[in-house]
């Protein structure tokens, strides 16, 4: 069983037009989706939930759909705050923050405060969040402690780099070892891209809100059946 796994949710506004329904109904359908797998992860023993709820790239969107999705952003961390904090998911939010409205920022940090002790699942969200902006972030964090003295060039390498991404907020928090992207689409789409580089990627066709736990019990199938190498030769 994959100890971390990353899952791009993907075709909510597709699901609400094949049903001919407004777009608002297929973002409140995967939040639907988006708790069962919560909580089927638990069940299971995952130990790391990382989602990609929404991105920089998102911001591009109509106007009025990235205000309900902010709404629905604050509406949900209000109402599963009580429960997040009982089953003892520990919540962490990664992305640029800043941009977020404030009263969701102000949620999204509280619940991060409250929940940073739990023992059980760790759940990931990718808020505003982009892998590319990820990686120039880290870098500036690298180049400040080089301009201050503090870290000579020669002392760069992978490691130091990685220490500053935003994945890296927990010392426990491993690369992801599975990446599911729902809809059919079979791209990374801008998320986690230094972290995916050994990681089995796995393209489901159902739409996000479609997903449920048998369609992530047959993911993690897949997964278990891949020998992963990394780099090395086939086992025999």
């Amino acid at each position: 069983m994959p100890e971390h796994v990353a899952i791009i949710m993907d075709g909510n506004s597709r699901w609400a037009k094949l049903r001919g329904l407004a777009t608002d109904r297929g973002h409140e359908a995967g939040v639907h989706a988006l708790r069962e797998i919560v909580a089927a992860s638990s069940r299971l023993g995952i130990k790391i939930l990382t989602v990609f709820a929404f991105s920089t790239e998102n911001w591009r969107r109509p106007t009025i759909e990235i205000q309900f999705l902010m709404q629905l952003f604050e509406r949900v961390i209000s109402e599963d705050s009580m429960n997040i904090f009982t089953k003892g998911i520990c919540v962490h939010f990664i992305g640029d923050l800043s941009r977020l409205p404030g009263t969701l920022r102000l949620l999204a940090c509280q619940i991060q405060e409250r929940t940073r002790h739990n023992k059980g699942l760790k759940l990931v969200v990718g808020l505003s969040y982009s892998g590319r902006q990820d990686l120039v972030q880290a870098c500036k964090a690298v180049a400040a402690e080089v301009q201050r003295g503090s870290v000579d060039l020669d002392e760069i390498d992978e490691s130091k780099l990685e220490s500053k991404l935003l994945t890296t907020w927990d010392e426990e928090i491993s690369d992801p070892d599975l990446l599911i992207r729902t809809s059919g689409e079979k791209r990374l789409s801008n998320f986690m891209l230094w972290q995916l580089a050994y990681t089995e990627l796995v393209f489901v066709p159902e739409l996000w809100p479609d997903f449920g736990e048998n369609e992530y019990r047959v993911a993690l199938a897949e997964y278990q059946e891949r020998d992963r190498r990394f780099g090395r030769h086939q086992n025999k």
